[in-house]
């Protein structure tokens, strides 16, 4: 196995493990803000995830999947954000 397969094995134990922690987190997180972010650090892990499994299996296909789970998202944190404070997502 090359170097960087050897780098990209760590980084996904790495990513993995963030996983694990934002999971835990998001479960028995006291208040909602701190699930909130939770949720949103766990969404930032999924999509390095998906970019370090596109580079694992040299394609770039999966590299389009990280940038429409980013955009998918920020739009379901924003909304579970707004929904929290106002009540009401849509004004």
């Amino acid at each position: 196995m090359s170097p960087i397969g050897y780098a990209l094995g760590f980084a996904i134990g790495c990513v993995a493990l963030g996983m694990a922690l934002n999971l835990f987190r998001l479960l028995r997180g006291p208040t909602s803000g701190d699930r909130i972010l939770a949720l949103d650090t766990l969404t930032i892990n999924i999509i390095a995830m998906v970019v370090l499994f596109g580079l694992w299996e040299r394609t770039a296909n999966y590299f389009e999947a990280a940038l429409l789970l980013a955009m998918v998202g920020f739009l379901g944190t924003v909304a579970y954000s707004k929904f929290l404070l106002r009540g009401d997502i849509v004004e």
